[in-house]
């Protein structure tokens, strides 16, 4: 396959949309929404993760606190970092002081042709409870980075999901010790 296929949408919602190019199949968001993830670790060393159900995995799911840029249709030009604070602070009860990003990063290309912008919250304030808006219900955990692997395996042993994001938290402990 070459990169000048033409891309055919077999199938458009409000949100995302099923797409072929040649023999592959796959799916992409709709009227160019984007995705931010943030990463929030506080002066204390415990990182914010959000637990909310994802109908997709029909279960909840432990991950870090994202939002959708732009998804909105009056907000279409959205601005990443003021939405990644919206996000952080609507579901975590957290205000950041400072956005950092940190880059673009693709979940699963394979499939999906969607990116995330990972964005890092610097100086966080504990404002208001999170939980999400209306239509959310999220639960907020602080978590202490030193026992973050016990508590995703806690996590999955209750029998939650556990986003691919937080291997980047994991990976010293995966990894080991190398020489």
């Amino acid at each position: 396959m070459t990169p000048d296929e033409p891309e055919h949408v077999e199938w458009q919602g409000k949100f995302i949309s099923a797409r072929t190019r040649g023999k592959w199949e796959y799916v992409a968001r709709a009227r160019g929404i984007r995705a931010a993830v943030i990463l929030a670790i506080d002066a204390d060393d415990h990182v914010l993760l959000v637990e909310q159900y994802r109908v997709p995995l029909g279960k909840a799911c432990l991950e870090l606190p994202a939002g959708l840029i732009g998804d909105d249709d009056s907000a279409p030009d959205e601005d990443l970092a003021a939405a990644a604070a919206r996000e952080l602070e609507e579901e975590t009860g957290y205000r950041a002081d400072r956005i950092e990003v940190i880059g673009e990063f693709y979940s699963s290309p394979g499939m999906v042709s969607e990116s995330f912008t990972l964005v890092r919250a610097h100086g966080l304030t504990l404002v208001g409870p999170g939980g999400g808006t209306d239509s959310e219900d999220i639960t907020v955990h602080r978590v202490a980075l030193a026992h973050l692997p016990q508590f995703v395996e806690m996590a999955r042993s209750r029998g939650l999901g556990i986003d691919v994001r937080l291997l980047m938290l994991l990976a010293p402990g995966i990894l080991g010790e190398r020489s």
